[in-house]
């Protein structure tokens, strides 16, 4: 009991250090910080399920605690680790874990009961999420993990999904009105590197050098200036996330016939819309191609050694059939494990069929590359030039030349 007090009594320390001191757990119970980075029908989900996981045992208390989206969660991670007071878990984009992992800040996980054989899909995991991710320690375990696919307002389109650019861009002029844009995509890192995938290049070749794609990447950045310069795709608003919820909002007004988003929102989406609400999966160029988006768990190195071991047994039990399945259909975040896929297949894709969409796109998900660098290329490189590049109309080849010597710099 004295080293339990220690360490809460140091966990609080750390939290105050950082303006945010943890309330304590209940009696008896060793009180383990998570933190998160989501809101909405997502977070509400989350913590019903840290409800479920405290009520499901005495010894460990996980207190759930925002830090904003993604991006604004790294940036307090980030600090955390500089003064020493990380949290035991937290999640992170996947283009961040190499960054993480090669600074020296990541649990290895090898040795922690069970993790080389929990069942999670091969797409998901350490192993294929990232280029040579089984060939290093286990530092990762997936969490709310998705893709982008295509919603379509069905009242307007119930036919077949685009299968190339070529009938996207029809598809895009098509259902082009007055009042009304054919086609709507943020223009993000994410769904740039799905173009790039589909064109038939790599953002990073698998011997680590930057090529963004190469010319792959020029006609990705090219297919988003003609549907713009052609009055069939809405000129994106915002950046990062607000972008996205601008997107989703145009959606739901029906000033967008078919966007592309993450089927994180496949729940929300479909409980919102006026009208019905069909997923699409992402047209092939000349190859089918998607990137895994979403998060995965890490245990903080610094973290003391209990909690770690308080957070890895949450970790399990999100992992459980149960609790995935839960979390799949109250989202539609992917299953992360096989079991529960195979539950869900077995009666409720068949009735939400539109949750199947980003599951079966899978088959052709291509991983990131293991490159510390990848994610300042994505924020300070690649990002702010696919937005000049679209919105200031800038030379796509010029631009991503720009951009290629300058994420080099950054890519070892």
């Amino acid at each position: 009991m004295k080293r339990r007090a220690a360490l809460q009594s140091a966990l609080a320390l750390s939290g105050a250090a950082l303006g945010c001191a943890e309330p304590g757990a209940p009696p008896g119970r060793l009180l383990v910080p998570f933190w998160f980075t989501y809101g909405g029908r997502n977070r509400a989900t989350l913590e019903a399920l840290v409800t479920r996981f405290n009520a499901s045992q005495s010894d460990v208390w996980v207190r759930a605690i925002f830090q904003g989206d993604y991006f604004e969660g790294l940036a307090k991670l980030r600090t955390a680790l500089a003064a020493s007071a990380a949290p035991p878990l937290s999640h992170v984009i996947g283009e961040v874990v190499p960054y993480l992992a090669e600074a020296g800040v990541l649990e290895p996980l090898d040795d922690y009961p069970g993790a080389r054989s929990l069942p999670l899909h091969p797409a998901l995991n350490q192993a294929g999420s990232f280029l040579g991710g089984a060939k290093r320690p286990l530092v990762v375990v997936p969490f709310n993990r998705s893709t982008p696919i295509a919603y379509v307002n069905r009242r307007l389109y119930d036919g077949p999904a685009p299968q190339t650019w070529a009938e996207l861009e029809a598809f895009a002029k098509s259902h082009t009105r007055p009042g009304r844009f054919g086609f709507g995509c943020p223009i993000d890192w994410w769904y740039w590197a799905a173009l790039v995938g589909q064109a038939g290049g790599d953002v990073v070749e698998p011997n680590g050098n930057v090529t963004l794609g190469g010319e792959a990447g020029v006609a990705a950045v090219q297919l988003w200036q003609r549907l713009v310069a052609s009055g069939t795709m809405k000129q994106p608003p915002g950046r990062d996330y607000n972008a996205w919820e601008q997107l989703s909002q145009d959606f739901l007004a029906e000033r967008v016939a078919m966007i592309w988003s993450s089927t994180a929102f496949v729940r929300y989406l479909e409980e919102t819309a006026e009208f019905p609400v069909r997923t699409l999966p992402l047209p092939h160029g000349v190859r089918g191609a998607v990137p895994t988006g979403g998060t995965h768990f890490v245990l903080l190195k610094s973290a003391p050694t209990e909690l770690k071991q308080g957070a890895w047994r949450f970790v399990r039990f999100l992992l459980e059939p149960e609790a995935a399945t839960f979390w799949a259909k109250e989202t539609g975040y992917l299953p992360v494990t096989t079991e529960a896929a195979a539950l869900l297949q077995n009666g409720f894709y068949r009735d939400h069929p539109n949750y199947q969409v980003a599951l079966d796109q899978l088959a052709v998900a291509r991983p990131w590359p293991w490159s510390k660098g990848l994610f300042r290329i994505q924020r300070e490189v690649i990002q702010p030039r696919l937005e000049s590049a679209v919105l200031e109309r800038r030379d796509a080849r010029r631009v991503l030349d720009e951009a290629r010597a300058l994420a080099r710099e950054s890519a070892l």
